[in-house]
């Protein structure tokens, strides 16, 4: 297996881990269906080149990516990485207060744009409080 294949197929298996096999299907299928190159790349990259590694743990990895995402406004990315920052064991505290450091640098409004998008995340994993 070449070295562009290895990374796919371990971008695959990343993202099954950090989201479950049905979400996962779903995402990449929404990808391919878009752009089939966009969606190899994007797999082989982001799952198969970073999510994989090992130097920090996924909910670690989740937290940091909240912080970024909501500072960008990237709120489809965000859904996604709510969804995996709950499935790997991160509190709501725990994600808001990265959503609070992401106020301090980024501004208000970027954070409290990603509370609603948090709470949809929270109602569909049945979280809600």
């Amino acid at each position: 297996m070449n070295t562009e294949q290895h990374d796919y197929t371990k971008g695959v298996e990343t993202l099954v881990k950090l989201v479950g096999e049905t979400q996962a299907e779903a995402i990449i299928a929404r990808f391919k269906h878009l752009s089939p190159a966009f969606e190899h790349e994007a797999i082989s990259v982001v799952f198969g080149r970073t999510w994989s590694r090992e130097a920090i743990n996924p909910k670690t990895r989740a937290i940091c990516s909240i912080g970024i995402l909501a500072a960008l406004g990237r709120h489809g990315a965000l859904r996604i990485v709510f969804g995996i920052a709950l499935k790997n064991g991160a509190t709501v505290e725990e994600i808001t207060e990265a959503l609070l450091q992401a106020a301090i640098y980024a501004g208000y409004p970027a954070a409290l744009d990603a509370l609603p998008i948090l709470a949809a995340v929270l109602e569909e994993n049945d979280q809600v409080k």
